[in-house]
């Protein structure tokens, strides 16, 4: 039985895997860069372990340094998280070797669904729907035309070992073929190293939606539903939620049983996720595995009611489920959000700096995963995520109504932030009638603009009403003496006043 678990990442996912072991008292080890001395996962763990310096390639993503604190802090397994190492097949077997129990799949599972093309390969063979287009490696530029000619524009040139948006491109004119096709192989191989890629028919109004599913090391496999993945930005996800809000009961079994089906068909164990495109008609598609817990893994909990990680763990110690899909039910509705350190007025440009205030939203329905504090300062080493923020309503509109909320009690200064963006795809039409798909930002984007005029105005008054009332506060503490006969500070009487400003 796994006594104690080291924990391969940092931030948020870091504090969410501890929170969990701690409830099932199992001991947790955090590891930290030099950037990450002050955060908080690293504070909230029995132990700590030092790895190097700030770049995640001298110390998160260096497999010797995490083996070696394993080790000397005596943990049994090591949960990856996301991101980082939590998709590397070299890992997962390098911890096997070591004789620690890796909370993930094997290598051969890993390998076999992160490899794009041999993913396809064997959805194909599984009876799993992909969509159409080619099941081997690009070799060259010519060869690409020809393919591309045969499929019919448009089609999407994706790296083979690619993710997170990278070595992709849209090719919707034949004479941009031969560029994007170059473009996509180049970005491949500084990203991944390596050039491969192969060629996708485009699907016309796209909805990005995702199975989660649960696999034991005894055959047993279940889904837990889906999640509506489509509001992207640089096939980034920005909002998901859970139902998806153009599913159907009919359509949902079926993409579940294909879910599960993908899964078997690689004998998976432990969590991971489904992807499907979708079209208007729910025709829909596999589109890739992660081996991994997702980053939106929140609201499948809320909604179904089960605690992700504490499978995980339950699953590396060899248990079986202790469920069967049709125990499994949807309760209300969940929708995350993703905070992040960056300026969306600004081309969303990265804002790493120090906060010097958070208040973090409370009540009914609102879960936070966050690592961040007053005084925090969030290094530009890592991704800029400050926190996910989840909310729970008892159907869709309530959840919405909750978000619109919650994101409106969040503050936090010092740095720029999403949370303003956030808030206004609340309000856009199309987003509260559920009518979108992954074209919902560019689409939207005049909606999705600060109401520029209307802000600085308000910033205006608000200068110029503290302004008067410090003059206010000025006159009376010159004619208006304290108990000890001596002129009261303007700024304790300011602070007793209060300004009411309405617009």
């Amino acid at each position: 039985m796994i006594k104690k678990v080291l924990i391969a990442n940092r931030g948020e996912i870091a504090i969410r895997v501890m929170r969990t072991c701690k409830e099932m008292g199992i001991s947790t080890v955090a590891v930290y860069s030099e950037a990450d001395r002050t955060s908080r996962h690293v504070q909230y763990a029995d132990e700590a372990y030092f790895i190097g310096p700030s770049p995640s390639n001298e110390s998160y993503l260096v497999i010797d340094k995490i083996i070696e604190a394993a080790h000397a802090s005596g943990a049994d397994a090591i949960h990856p998280g996301y991101g980082f190492l939590s998709e590397n097949a070299v890992f997962s077997e390098r911890c096997k070797k070591e004789g620690i129990e890796f909370i993930g799949p094997d290598a051969f599972a890993i390998n076999t669904m992160g490899d794009k093309i041999t993913a396809r390969k064997t959805m194909i063979a599984a009876g799993v729907p992909v969509v159409p287009g080619t099941t081997e490696p690009i070799q060259d530029i010519k060869e690409a035309v020809k393919v591309i000619k045969e499929i019919g524009l448009p089609v999407m040139v994706k790296a083979s070992a690619g993710g997170g948006g990278k070595g992709m491109r849209l090719v919707t004119k034949e004479e941009d073929i031969v560029s994007s096709v170059s473009a996509a192989k180049s970005e491949a191989l500084a990203a991944f190293g390596d050039d491969a890629v192969y060629i996708e028919k485009y699907i016309n109004s796209p909805h990005h939606i995702e199975f989660q599913i649960l696999a034991d090391k005894h055959g047993n496999c279940v889904h837990l539903f889906e999640r509506e993945c489509s509001v992207q930005r640089r096939h980034q996800k920005v909002v998901e939620e859970t139902p998806s809000p153009i599913m159907t009961e009919k359509v949902r079994k079926e993409m579940g049983k294909h879910a599960v089906a993908a899964a078997k068909a690689v004998n998976y164990a432990g969590a991971g996720t489904i992807e499907f495109i979708v079209d208007d008609d729910l025709n829909y598609y596999f589109l890739e595995m992660n081996t991994r817990l997702q980053v939106e893994h929140p609201i499948t909990e809320w909604v179904v009611g089960v605690d992700l990680v504490k499978q995980q763990i339950k699953i590396a110690n060899g248990e079986k489920l202790s469920f069967k899909q049709e125990d499994l039910k949807q309760n209300g509705h969940a929708i995350e959000v993703r905070i992040y350190a960056e300026d969306p007025d600004n081309n969303f440009m990265p804002s790493p700096g120090k906060i010097r205030y958070i208040d973090e939203p409370l009540g009914l329905g609102i879960r936070h995963d966050g690592y961040v504090y007053s005084g925090y300062e969030i290094p530009m080493f890592y991704d800029p995520m400050i926190s996910k923020m989840i909310v729970w309503g008892k159907d869709r509109e309530e959840a919405i109504a909750r978000m619109r909320r919650a994101l409106d009690a969040y503050t936090l200064t010092g740095v720029k932030t999403s949370i303003p963006y956030l808030r206004r795809i609340m309000d856009v039409p199309a987003f509260v009638e559920g009518r979108y798909n992954t074209h919902f930002v560019q689409d939207h984007a005049g909606e999705l603009k600060p109401e520029e005029d209307k802000d600085e105005q308000l910033q205006d008054i608000i200068a110029i009403t503290a302004f008067a009332d410090y003059l206010d506060s000025l006159k009376q503490s010159q004619s208006k003496p304290d108990n000890n006969g001596k002129a009261l500070s303007p700024w304790k009487l300011f602070g007793r006043k209060k300004s009411v400003i309405r617009l």
